[in-house]
This record gives C-alpha cells, sequence and structure tokens, in this order.
C-alpha cells in the first residue's frame, strides 16, 4: 500500500512534529538554560537540513520527512528516559569541574531506541512517497 503525501501534508507534520518536539524536550530539561538550549534544535536542524537538501538535491517533502523524523527521533529516545538525563543534567550544570557519570540504561536506551527510529525511517519511506 502506498499513501502519497503532498509538500503541504509534510508542511504541516513538520510543524506538528515541531510543537511536539518543544513541548516533550522542555517537559525533561530541568533547568532555565537546558530548556533555551534543547529550544534551539528545530532551528540548526533546519538550517543544517535545508542546506544539505540544496546541495545534494533532496525534494522539499523528503527534508520535511527527514526533519520530522529526526525530531520524533530526539522525543522517543530522550522522554522514556528524560527524568533521569535531567537529573544528571542538573548535577552537571551545578557541578561543572566534576564529570557527571553517564546512566547505563540510559545509553542503552539511547542505542536501541535510536536504531529503532533509523529503521523505521528507512522502511516508512518508501510506503508514503
Amino acid at each position: 500500500m502506498s499513501l502519497h503525501l503532498t509538500t503541504g501534508d509534510w508542511a504541516v507534520i513538520a510543524g506538528v512534529s515541531t510543537i511536539i518536539y518543544l513541548v516533550a524536550m522542555r517537559w525533561c530539561m530541568p533547568t532555565p538554560k537546558a530548556k533555551r538550549q534543547i529550544s534551539f534544535v528545530p532551528l540548526g536542524g533546519s538550517v543544517f537540513l535545508v542546506s544539505n537538501a540544496v546541495v545534494e538535491g533532496y525534494s522539499v517533502s523528503f527534508t520535511l520527512y527527514l526533519y520530522s523524523c529526526l525530531l520524533l527521533a530526539f522525543v522517543v529516545m530522550l522522554v522514556p528516559v528524560g527524568k533521569r538525563v535531567a537529573a544528571d543534567t542538573l548535577e552537571q550544570e551545578q557541578k561543572p569541574w566534576e564529570k557527571v557519570p553517564l546512566n547505563t540504561f540510559s545509553l542503552y536506551w539511547f542505542a536501541f531506541s535510536s536504531t529503532g527510529c533509523i529503521v523505521a525511517m528507512l522502511y516508512i519511506w518508501p510506503a508514503i512517497n
């Protein structure tokens, strides 16, 4: 089954993905500084993806697809372990001279969830293109 989405559809999906990302990621971050920093990721990502798409010759639909998938992948990777990561982030900001040890479960979650997101991205694009 092939579901063809237009560029307008992808623009709406990218907008909704941005809102989901901002709400979820700001919820996970423990300090105003971290909330502010994480809020600039969609802007930086869009600048990078658009410039890369121009160089590589990607379509607007594919670029918006990548943008949406990457933002949602960050949500999938961080929200389930958000409180643990937030506690580590807060501790690191409070003690910048000391290296905070990484949480083992969070590292494994990042590895497995990012792999799952990449597989899903590769599988879904041909079905909706």
